[in-house]
Formats: structure tokens, sequence, C-alpha cells
């Protein structure tokens, strides 16, 4: 009998789900779009949108072709997600996108000897406490959004190691939490008197090949019957662990860029860093293996609302386009503009940004009276503008001598043929891989985890399964860096970080 498995993505503007064979080919897929909302000044998503989305993105696949052999849940990674001893939630959800942790952020990564990003969990929970916020004293669980929607569907409070990964430091070689850091946390909040201790909050850790549970009869009311009970379910993972899968970069000296709302750069280390850099989180792989990992907020959300923009334009003269068409004819204009986009600047900055340290963001383009100011040239700076922040914080990992053999690019920045990839070429001074897959990304990671755990062989590990049963033959292009590109982009980032001071004054000013 033929094997199914369902790959389910809470991501930050869809919601997705992707079926494949045994084979690992996608058979069907399924989406629903979605978008946080700031309220009372906080980056959230209203829980009754994760049930409807999860509906209508598994009613998009259809009649399935079989049943299911195996499944799993992914989500946007980070977060704060808090309840009381009967899973009632205690504040709305806190997303990655917030930055209101700076304070707890820069005191844990003091106390840790370890850089704790104000996206992790832990520091929402810390900076809670030092707000002195009530609910704290309810708590009994903390988790993603990923792990509350496998507790819904499973009844399991668990989560994979590379999505725990970034709510806690991990020890890669006990693949569980950082146990000396656990108690340096208990010992900061001791003075509150809690009743609780971080390890009671915490999701179970969980590595990649193990099963976290059934599909309950409760979960399959949740999910709309669409889903009969009993199906398992692998480990829940974050956007950063199915986008390595997604990608064969779970390997030392494979990297990978998953590339949409977000932008991050995912590379494993052979080595560890030689100092705590606040611009690089480190990680893991859904194995547990260490990875260096470069999160940017900010992506594709401000050439989206200029696309939006241009789309409209387009409408008074009686031009009906597609957001298809729309998006890929703006893409290729681009390459029409210059190297350097003739001194057109893009900050795309709608949140803001740990890598060059900004609280909030303001989109500004900027240009000298003498640029170019062409649509191919703005255009160009906005695709450049997605990853230049990325860049400042690849540099980082390029001074320390990290080496990287391969570099994979997926996400919708990758979708339109050629584009996002010779530039993120450019920028990396790296040749960059895309799969027929790129455009699936999350969710088919997700499926290809669940297959993972039916499908491997006694002792096979995540690398080994991915490299010779998915893999060997799949459909890729390469596409080495242009010298002239490669001379633009530097030219174009130069500039870029001349100017962020100028994004600096905007923040204050506006």
């Amino acid at each position: 009998m033929k094997q199914y498995f369902l790959g389910i993505e809470l991501g930050s503007t869809r919601i997705k789900a992707a079926l494949i064979d045994e084979t690992h080919a996608i058979v069907k897929t399924g989406d629903y779009a979605w978008k946080s909302s700031l309220e009372n000044g906080v980056w959230t998503y209203r829980m009754e949108d994760v049930q409807t989305g999860l509906r209508a993105a598994l009613q998009g696949l259809g009649a399935l072709p079989g049943s299911i052999s195996a499944m799993g849940v992914s989500g946007m990674m980070h977060g704060y997600l808090a309840f009381d001893k009967d899973w009632r939630l205690l504040v709305p959800f806190r997303t990655w996108q917030n930055t209101m942790t700076g304070e707890a952020a820069a005191r844990l990564t003091e106390a840790f000897g370890f850089n704790i990003p104000q996206r992790w969990s832990v520091a929402h929970l810390y900076q809670a406490i030092l707000n002195g916020e009530y609910h704290v004293r309810d708590i009994a669980h903390i988790t993603t959004l990923a792990g509350y929607v496998q507790f819904l569907l499973t009844g399991e409070n668990a989560v994979g190691i590379g999505e725990a990964s970034g709510m806690f430091p991990i020890d890669s070689t006990a693949l569980d939490y950082d146990a000396a850091m656990l108690d340096k946390f208990d010992a900061l909040v001791k003075p509150g008197g809690f009743d609780w201790r971080i390890r009671t909050v915490l999701p179970k850790v969980l590595p990649a090949g193990q099963q976290a549970g059934l599909l309950t009869e409760a979960g399959s009311a949740y999910l709309g019957g669409l889903l009969p009970a009993g199906i398992p379910l692998c480990p829940p993972e974050g956007d950063a662990g199915t986008g390595m899968t997604a990608t064969n970069a779970v390997a030392p000296r494979t990297g990978n860029v998953s590339a949409g709302t977000s932008i991050f750069s995912m590379v494993v280390l052979e080595k560890p860093l030689s100092r705590v850099y606040p611009e690089i989180d480190l990680v893991t792989t859904p194995s547990g293996a260490p990875v260096a990992m470069v999160h940017c907020n900010n992506c594709t959300n401000d050439m989206n609302a200029w696309a939006s923009l241009l789309g409209e334009t387009a409408q008074l003269f009686g031009a009906e386009v597609s957001a298809g068409e729309l998006f890929t004819r703006l893409y290729e204009k681009s390459l029409e503009g210059d190297a350097d986009c003739s001194g057109v600047l893009t900050f795309n900055y709608m949140a803001g940004e740990g890598v060059t340290h900004l609280d909030e963001g303001r989109p500004m383009v900027v240009r000298r009276p003498e640029s170019r100011f062409t649509l191919a040239n703005f255009l160009r700076s906005q695709l450049y503008a997605t990853m230049a922040t990325l860049k400042i914080g690849m540099d980082i990992l390029a001074d320390e001598h990290v080496a990287v053999d391969s570099l994979t690019g997926h996400g919708g920045l990758f979708k339109t043929p050629v584009v996002g990839q010779k530039y993120m070429a450019a920028a990396c001074h790296a040749p960059v891989t895309c799969m027929k897959s790129a455009g699936e990304g999350g969710p088919y990671g997700m499926s290809l985890l669940a297959a993972y755990m039916l499908q491997k062989e006694a002792g096979q590990t995540l690398e080994e399964y991915l490299a010779r049963n998915v893999f060997a033959d799949v459909e890729r292009t390469a596409l080495a860096p242009d010298p002239e590109d490669e001379i633009g982009f530097d030219r174009y980032l130069a500039q870029y970080r001349a100017a962020l001071v100028a994004e600096q004054a905007a923040v204050q000013a506006l």
C-alpha cells in the first residue's frame, strides 16, 4: 500500500500543507493566507485563526489519494505562548516580530555567556518577569506556535530539538536544554518566589526520527474531522529546521537561506565560534547539530507592498494582472538595473532588526539627485535590500572562517527563476543552489521529517536519509556569482551601511 506523508507549516503569511508520496514527490498542496496584527503594541495572531487556517489548508488538498502514514507540524520559531495548568492562554501570542525584550535578552546573554536574541521564548518570559506582569505567577507551560498545535492534536507537550533551540539554549551532546543555564535562570528569577521552575514549564525536547504522539479524537475534531485519529506525528519543528531539511542542509559545512517575510541563513558548524556575537543565534538542526543562524526580521514585506502599489497603478490603465505574473515581471525587470542600483538605496525595515541594532523600522527609499532612478534600479534596490542585512551578519561568519561548501536557497524570494538566486550569489560571493521544491520550503521539509520517522533504516541519520533517499536525483540548478554583480552589490552594501544613520534618524523622528 502506497505511503503518504503530510507536512503543515504555520508561516508568517500563509498556513501551508504539503502532501508527499513515498518517493518524496509533492502530490498536493493547500494554503490559507493570514497575517499578524499589531495590538496594544504587540505583534500577534489570533488563536481562532489557527484553527480556521489549518482546516482551510487541509481542505485545499482536496480528496486525498490514500491514507496518511505520518504527519508533522511546523511553525514560526520563537515567540511566547504562556498557559496555566489547564492550558488556558494567559496573554495574547507574542510573535518573533516583537522587539520589546531588549533588557531581558541583554541580561540573559551576560548571565549565560551565550547570545539570547529578543525573539527567543526565554527572553519573552524573563522580560515579563522584569515588567512585573501578573500572569507569570500562573504559568504552567510556555511553548511555541508549533508546540501548541502539536499539543492540541496529540495531547503531547513536546517540540523538536531545532524548535527547542529557539526557546532556550541546547546542549548538543545531551540533546536537551543546557542544564547549567537552566540552573542560572532559576537563580535569576528566585527572588520572584514563583511556584514553577524553568525545567517544568518548557516542553519536552525530541530529536528528529522519534514519534511525538498520535492524532487524537480531540485533535481530529479540532481539524474539522478532515483527518482521522491515529496518525503518528513526528516532533514539531520550527521554520528554520524545516528549511534545512527541505534543502538538504543538515550536515556540517552546508547552509541554506530561507527568504520570505523574514530572511535567515543557517550554517551547520564544524567548531564553536570564538566568542559571543549578538548578531548570531546558535541553534540546532532537527537532529541536534550546532548551527549558526543569521536571522533578519525583514525580507519581502516591503517589496510586496510596492508590488501591490504598482499593480494598483496598472489597474488605472485597465490592466488586470495576476499576483503571480506581477511578481514575475517585476523581478525580471530588476535584471535590467545597474549592478549597484546607481545609488538608489532601500531600507525595507517594516520591523526592527537585531543585526543592525534597531528596535523599530521605517521603510524608506533614499537616492542621490544624480542617481538613475529607473523602475529597474528601484526594483533591483528593493531586492538587494531583502538580503543586505543578512549579508552584514554573514560577514561575521566569514571573519570566523566558517566553511560553507554549499548554500541552498528556498522560499518566496526564489520562486521566480534566476533573479533571487543571482542576487544572493553576488551578495554571499558563493554559488547558490535552488531545487525544484524551492518555493514550497517549510511544509515540504516537515513532510520529509514525517517520512524520516517511518522510513529510516536502523541507525540511519537524518543527513544520510536525505542525501541517499530524497535528494540523490532531485532536480536542481546552481548559479555562480557574476563578478560584475559582486562588485555592484558590495558597492550597494557599503552605501547601505553608511546610510543606516538615516534609518536610525527616521525611527527617532517618525
